[in-house]
């Protein structure tokens, strides 16, 4: 799950934001393959402004149009979870890899009304570093503050479990989705996603399907769709070639 309840003002950490990258992540999916289905990430449209940011336990493509990511990739197993860190961080901070016109500031989330959604949740970090990596701004959305403690953080526990009884690496890839009468938030413009996914991938039983939800209060969890329809959706060729489903 996100940050519960709505940002409020937090006093940036110099210290915790300088270390954060004690040793540097690269800039290039080409450099952390393992995060996606053969190495290959969603096949994406070229747009203006989007970066390929690399983290410890996750993959960002950022958007510098609409100041949140694009998809956010991750690869779990029973290993990665069972080592997952207890201790939450909570010092969120604005990735400086990324241009300051390209990104969300803490600034932009403070009496929004909207919290900072996690798109990979921080309860998957296997490690402190990957925690504190994962409250990156590049890895948040605005989202709804009941939806984002309520169907959505019950989709990122069910998808836990899944992970735990696998036999093998299940990717996940997390995204919003916006319309064009998305709002948006705080002096940089920060969109507000209409929409949020999240595909699930069993590379050992090859199937794959995708939890899809509005982003607003009253949210639901239903049956999960096809991983066609996401690609309908969405338009996005996730690079995945499921069995079909019989």
């Amino acid at each position: 799950m996100g940050a519960a309840g709505i940002a409020s003002a937090r006093t940036p950490n110099p210290v915790f934001e300088k270390d954060y990258f004690r040793v540097p992540q690269p800039t290039s999916f080409a450099q952390c393959p393992q995060f996606f289905v053969g190495g290959k990430p969603p096949a994406i449209p070229p747009r203006p402004m989007q970066r390929e940011l690399c983290y410890e336990a996750f993959a960002v493509l950022h958007s510098g149009e609409t100041r949140t990511p694009v998809y956010v990739a991750q690869r779990l197993n029973r290993r990665v979870l069972e080592q997952a860190d207890k201790k939450r961080a909570d010092k969120f901070f604005a990735d400086a890899r990324l241009p300051t016109a390209e990104r969300a500031e803490l600034e932009d989330y403070k009496r929004s009304g909207y919290s900072r959604g996690h798109m990979a949740p921080a309860g998957d970090m296997s490690t402190p570093t990957a925690m504190a990596q994962s409250f990156s701004l590049a890895n948040m959305v605005p989202q709804n503050i009941q939806h984002n403690g309520g169907a959505w953080s019950k989709i990122e526990q069910d998808t836990r479990r899944y992970v735990l009884r696998a036999k093998g690496d299940v990717y996940v890839i997390t995204g919003p989705v916006y319309t064009r009468t998305s709002p948006s938030i705080g002096g940089n413009e920060v969109r507000v996603p209409a929409y949020l996914y999240k595909l699930v991938y069993d590379s050992t039983t090859q199937r794959a399907w995708a939890h899809w939800q509005a982003n607003r209060e009253g949210e639901q969890v239903g049956a999960p769709i096809t991983y066609q329809e996401l690609q309908k959706r969405t338009g996005i060729d996730f690079s995945i070639r499921p069995a079909p489903q019989h």
